[in-house]
């Protein structure tokens, strides 16, 4: 069963926690909330807390990316948090990865650390632009690297999620996620915007490639009813 990740990318703290406490009455179980940086910087630790306190899991989506000490420092800093995912780059390399799973190793109460592939905003030209490699080839050298230095999973697309699976023993979590008519057995006045995402996919074909963790944001904040659409998303996850 995957898993939703609603994502708080609204433009004020009150946005985020007003959509957090309509969505409460829902099945939390299956429910993680993404303080991305914007929001961390904005809103702090204390955001955090409150959310907690409502009852969400966290899902923080720092995407470090550092010197291999920097990044293990401040995956020691956020662990005390007591949050349950969190982001690093793969393009970190190597040791940054062996390090932080050298870490994960040592601990019993640390979170699900995932490394990202290749951005959901990148296409292929812009990718190969950027690292000369298409995003196919470089998400499976990632994947191999994240498997092999035990790392949780990697942050991708649902267009990449299975050919992941297929070779490494690894979460998926995939934002880009567009749901559409076609996803429910009902009608809904859906979020149609691919915005600044290039490889989207619906919640019925993420489900298809085996994404783990699906990320939604837009679709269900700019909805007229997020606590309807997130209910209907649970169902069919």
């Amino acid at each position: 069963m995957a898993k939703l990740c609603i994502a708080l990318d609204m433009a004020s703290k009150n946005d985020n926690f007003s959509l957090c406490k309509e969505l409460a009455n829902n099945n939390l179980n299956n429910i993680y909330v993404k303080v991305g940086l914007r929001s961390f910087i904005r809103d702090g630790i204390n955001f955090i807390n409150e959310l907690k306190n409502l009852g969400f899991k966290i899902f923080l989506d720092l995407k470090l990316y550092d010197i291999p000490n920097t990044m293990l420092d401040s995956i020691n800093e956020i662990s005390k948090l007591k949050i349950d995912i969190i982001t690093i780059h793969s393009s970190a390399g190597r040791n940054a990865l062996s390090v932080i799973g050298d870490y994960i190793k040592s601990r019993d109460d640390y979170p699900l650390v995932f490394a990202v592939s290749a951005l959901t905003s990148f296409n292929n030209e812009d990718f190969h632009e950027v690292y000369n490699d298409s995003i196919n080839n470089a998400v499976l050298k990632f994947a191999k690297i994240g498997y092999e230095c035990g790392i949780d999973g990697m942050v991708c697309s649902a267009l990449e999620s299975r050919i992941i699976k297929d070779r490494y023993n690894l979460l998926t979590l995939t934002p880009g996620i567009r749901p559409i008519s076609s996803d429910f057995d009902c009608n809904l006045d859906l979020y149609n915007n691919k915005d600044d995402q290039s490889r989207v996919t619906s919640i019925k074909m993420a489900l298809n490639y085996d994404s783990d963790f699906i990320v939604i944001g837009r679709p269900i904040y700019n909805h007229s009813n997020p606590s309807l659409l997130v209910k209907k998303i649970l169902e069919i996850l």
